[in-house]
């Protein structure tokens, strides 16, 4: 039963990935416009885009056809290895507040981060819905939230990088919305796929700023990825990553879901100070066999260079994990990012908090150890790092 089910599963999903291919021909049938604005060095009047490095998020990430892409991947028939049908995950109830310099961080899975400090509560591309996909299909949690909707403090603000469904959760923000009335602050057009919940967010182009109380403030950063809801809405609204200025220990960088781009994105976020936390996807990286990033996405390679071009004290790696979303095996990328930060250098516990559910505390931001990033490369070809699958 559990296989027929699987199957119809996949008929179903790949049906309504048909239409939205069929419905490309008649782009006002599904598109949507989400912002309207002067144009500028990435956006083009109806369309952002990645400035200055070629856009290479837009092409199937194993080439060939975008169907021959989506068919593989639902039959299975794509070399993957196999990844477990559920992780244990032991809940945390986190404290209703963490007052002045200390930071209480919560990884609640994929990139959805609980960060408590200076007496606020503030939580990163939130999701607590079972599926993430359009009309409630997609791929499936492999581990629960790491905190209960129902034991999660009252949430203060709320940072929203993009509008894929993995990262803008609908459902989880109308529930958020309802219970706390959060501060929202997302990046251009956004807000307006936001405001389909009943919530209301204030979206900024990157380089924005936006209050949030005296001392904190959040500064949309540039990063390289894409957004689309519809297929054919692709990039009506902007992606982004965050930096969030602090009143003292150092400032929290989101970086959203990115990939490496022209590399320059990280220094920029740390020229707004010292980066205390900076929290970093190092998954979804994989789409054949010995792949390390592809466009939209970085690899532990390339959030290794990330990482030290921060200059960030402590780190989060986030975005593996919860849902399988490309090829690489469920614990690649944090054995992956282990190697290669001992293989640099460096202290792999720099990189804090794999496990979903366990609260830890993050030092101020402070001096730490350079990495050889000479030896990345040949580090990544190593024997150790190559087997992994």
């Amino acid at each position: 039963m559990t296989t027929v089910l699987k199957i119809v599963g996949a008929v179903v999903l790949l049906l309504v990935i048909l239409f939205g291919l069929a419905v490309t021909i008649v782009p006002r049938f599904l598109d949507r416009i989400y912002y309207r604005g002067e144009a500028s060095d990435h956006f083009d009047g109806a369309r952002f885009f990645n400035p200055g490095v070629e856009d290479d998020t837009i092409r199937p990430p194993t080439g060939g056809s975008r169907a021959g892409f989506f068919w593989r991947y639902l039959t299975g028939n794509d070399g993957r290895p196999p990844w477990p049908e559920a992780v244990a995950v032991t809940p945390s109830k986190p404290p209703a507040r963490v007052d002045g310099e200390r930071m209480l961080v919560t990884w609640v899975g994929h990139a959805t981060v609980l960060v408590q400090t200076q007496g606020l509560n503030i939580l990163t591309d939130p999701i607590w819905s079972d599926r993430t996909g359009p009309f409630g299909r997609g791929p499936r949690r492999v581990a629960a939230p790491g905190v209960r909707f129902e034991d999660l403090p009252r949430i203060d603000l709320v940072l929203v990088s993009h509008n894929h469904y993995d990262h803008m959760d609908k459902p989880t923000i109308a529930r958020l919305w309802a219970r706390d009335r959060p501060r929202i602050v997302t990046s251009l057009g956004n807000d307006s796929v936001i405001g389909q919940t009943g919530a209301e967010a204030t979206a900024a182009d990157w380089g924005g700023r936006v209050a949030v109380r005296p001392g904190v403030e959040v500064i949309v950063t540039r990063v390289q990825h894409w957004g689309s809801r519809w297929f054919t809405d692709r990039n009506r609204a902007l992606w982004s990553g965050f930096v969030v200025r602090l009143p003292s220990g150092g400032n929290l960088f989101f970086a959203g879901d990115t990939g490496f781009g022209d590399g320059k994105w990280p220094a920029e976020a740390a020229a707004h100070g010292p980066i205390r936390l900076a929290i970093l996807p190092i998954g979804a990286f994989r789409f054949t066999p010995g792949q390390m990033r592809i466009g939209s996405h970085m690899g532990p390679v390339e959030a290794v260079r990330a990482f030290d071009s921060t200059g960030a004290t402590t780190a989060l790696p986030v975005h593996w994990g919860t849902f399988r979303l490309s090829y690489e095996g469920y614990d690649t990328p944090p054995k992956m990012l282990g190697l290669l930060m001992r293989c640099t250098g460096g202290d792999p516990a720099r990189f804090a908090g794999h496990r979903i559910g366990v609260p830890f505390d993050v030092p101020v931001a402070g001096a730490r150890e350079p990495l050889d990033l000479s030896r990345l490369d040949a580090c990544a070809r190593s024997d150790e790092v190559r087997a992994l699958p």
